[in-house]
């Protein structure tokens, strides 16, 4: 399926009004293989809901959660927060970066992965915490962490 079939697919199911802008660009951004929005998706979605492409662009540059460029099939978010940094976000960031081989913003060369830092994902109390997609994972270690990471790239490979 194309990707302009893909967005076409995905704005059929909302009311073509700005109020559903953001949970729109959530789901046309999950249906691209590349997890981004493109500029092509973002201009369907500005013709749709009837609103300038600036308006789009700032809305999906806005939130950290939105990226307006490819990134892997695969987002690691490491929170950042004071509370996870107190409790060892900084080693657990080195040891992502030394396990995926990359630093912060890039993407593993086999497109499996991208690693990013979040300021908070709100569970503090089993910091330090990341999350990978929408799955949320908390009092990690360096072992739980690289245990995590075999997992999901476990099940991706459909192993």
């Amino acid at each position: 399926m194309s990707e302009v079939a893909n967005v076409k697919e995905v704005l059929e199911a909302y009311e073509p009004t700005a109020e559903s802008l953001l949970e729109i660009l959530h789901d046309v951004q999950a249906a691209d293989p590349r997890n981004h929005l493109s500029r092509e998706a973002l201009r369907a979605v500005a013709e749709y809901v009837r609103v300038p492409l600036s308006t789009i662009v700032s809305s999906a540059s806005f939130y950290s959660m939105f990226s307006l460029t490819p990134r892997g099939r695969h987002i690691i978010r490491l929170c950042a927060s004071p509370p996870c940094q107190l409790l060892g976000a900084e080693s657990l960031l080195d040891a992502l970066i030394d396990a995926l081989g990359v630093e912060v913003g890039q993407t593993t060369e086999d497109g499996m992965f991208t690693l990013e830092t979040s300021s908070c994902l709100g569970i503090c109390g089993v910091a330090p915490a990341m999350m990978i997609d929408e799955e949320l994972y908390g009092n990690l270690t360096k072992k739980r962490l690289i245990e995590i990471l075999e997992a999901v790239r476990s099940e991706t490979d459909g192993g």
